[in-house]
């Protein structure tokens, strides 16, 4: 089991039983030690619809209440929902989730009482972990009391701050529900703000959607419902239900970071904070300052908090996948919106769709508008660990590797290291290659001028990584 951007990740073979009673014995561990919490309090649970998530969920509470706390039951729900309600009720909680990868994986997200752990947080709690290892052998399942409904309440209210009222009468939107925990949320909030509604594509059975390198099966839904029902959008999440996908007129979807941008013109902070992965046009679009982290809300929270402590007073975060986090309160309708330092994807939903109804433009016509350059996302999926760190490696060691192994894709202007290798060619276009921090994935962003450009350059890009792997 390793942490990776955000949380706890795994094989459901590696995860289930021993792992998840240890690392939710750790975090209660660490909770106390930490004055975080004290004995008898609660931890909040929840998780997301794979099938090995309740049975994960379970071991955990049975681990947290032999450690003295009491756990409590908050169901399938969205993980900006477990969070918002743990942190309403002043403590700890941990999401049972693999978000976008394959249902034969799982993983495990940790928060304190005010919100994510840290990267410090994760170190402390891997040593308790390795530390209280053989010590973990009852492995019983545990429960608590529930409280889904109630902290379903509380995300929907706050959702319902976000817009004036009837905000989305006349636009006609899918919902494209799949197995993401948001879904009913999704179809309610938008009804709720005057939209008619369109419950697309629901599974009993797990599906992985990354709302990062959206996979052309996906794509090809979304462009038939649009065409055969004439939607305005396409809207959905990943798994659980934090990271938002967002589908034109024509079922193409939006970039996650266009849809942060998106954010920012509706609540009008006087900072964001988003990765250096984000499309390098947000800098000038906007009139706030622009700080770029590595990859993971852990990074863009603590560059939140940075803003924070320097005196800024509306903060907004958000990631290449859509995921958007508010660092301050924000009131966009008149009513206060309240922080939410984690990854959300009702928000930017809403605010493209409101956007494009002010406008009374369509989605396409608004992206367009924005003016950013085109970017492009895949990565290789079963992608060896071993193998993207000697890549990386190999790239790092002098320019000349560097240099010598991107020369079919141009001549090398400027390297960023921030996270993974960010490189500029002379020509300005961008390619950003970076192992995943919680998969074995190789990803690769790309930026160029046009939708053509960026896409023969991922293409050729991610051919360059296969042919590398494939060598002896």
């Amino acid at each position: 089991m390793k942490f990776g951007t955000s949380g706890l990740r795994g094989l459901v073979v590696d995860l289930q039983g021993h792992a998840s009673a240890l690392y939710a014995t750790a975090f209660a561990r660490y909770l106390l030690n930490k004055g975080f919490a004290k004995p008898g309090d609660p931890v909040f649970v929840g998780g997301d619809y794979r099938p090995s998530s309740p049975d994960i969920a379970a071991t955990c509470m049975g681990a947290l209440g032999r450690s003295g706390l009491t756990p409590v039951d908050c169901g399938a729900l969205p993980t900006p929902a477990l969070a918002l309600y743990a942190m309403a009720k002043g403590s700890a909680c941990l999401m049972i989730t693999g978000s976008h990868i394959p249902a034969d994986r799982n993983g495990i997200k940790f928060y304190r009482p005010d919100g994510e752990i840290d990267k410090a947080d994760e170190q402390a709690i891997n040593a308790l972990a390795q530390e209280l290892d053989r010590e973990i052998v009852d492995l019983t399942p545990g429960s608590g009391e529930q409280a889904n409904i109630a902290a379903m309440q509380l995300y929907a209210a706050r959702n319902r701050t976000i817009l004036p009222q009837a905000a989305l009468a006349g636009l006609k939107i899918g919902v494209y529900q799949h197995s993401t925990v948001a879904r009913d949320e999704l179809v309610d909030v938008l009804c709720a703000y005057g939209a008619d509604v369109m419950a697309l594509g629901p599974s009993d059975i797990f599906i992985p959607v990354d709302t990062e390198a959206v996979s052309p099966a996906t794509v090809e839904l979304m462009q038939g419902w649009t065409k055969e029902h004439a939607l305005d959008a396409v809207v959905s999440a990943d798994g659980d239900g934090d990271r938002p996908l967002v589908a034109d007129e024509f079922g193409n979807p939006l970039k996650g970071d266009l849809l942060g941008l998106l954010v920012a013109k509706l609540l009008k902070p006087d900072m964001v904070v988003t990765p250096v992965t984000s499309n390098s046009g947000i800098e000038r679009a906007g009139d706030f300052t622009v700080t770029r982290t590595r990859v993971g809300s852990p990074f863009v929270i603590e560059g939140m908090n940075s803003g924070l402590a320097a005196g800024k007073t509306a903060v907004l975060g958000f990631e290449a996948n859509g995921g958007v986090l508010t660092g301050s309160d924000f009131a966009p309708a008149g009513e206060t919106l309240t922080a939410l330092p984690t990854r959300d994807s009702v928000l930017p939903i809403l605010a493209a769709l409101y956007q494009a109804k002010q406008t009374q433009k369509p989605l396409s016509a608004l992206a367009s508008d924005l003016g950013l350059p085109v970017t492009a996302a895949d990565r290789l999926e079963n992608f060896p660990t071993e193998t993207s760190a000697k890549l990386m490696a190999y790239l790092q060691v002098s320019e000349d590797n560097l240099a010598g192994w991107l020369k079919p894709l141009g001549e090398i202007a400027g390297v960023d290291r921030t996270d993974g290798m960010r490189v500029t060619f002379k020509d300005g276009r961008i390619i950003h290659l970076r192992p995943s921090g919680n998969a074995p994935e190789m990803r690769c962003y790309v930026e160029a001028a046009d939708q053509g450009a960026a896409g023969s350059l991922l293409s050729d890009g991610l051919n360059l990584i296969r042919t590398w792997a494939q060598q002896p």
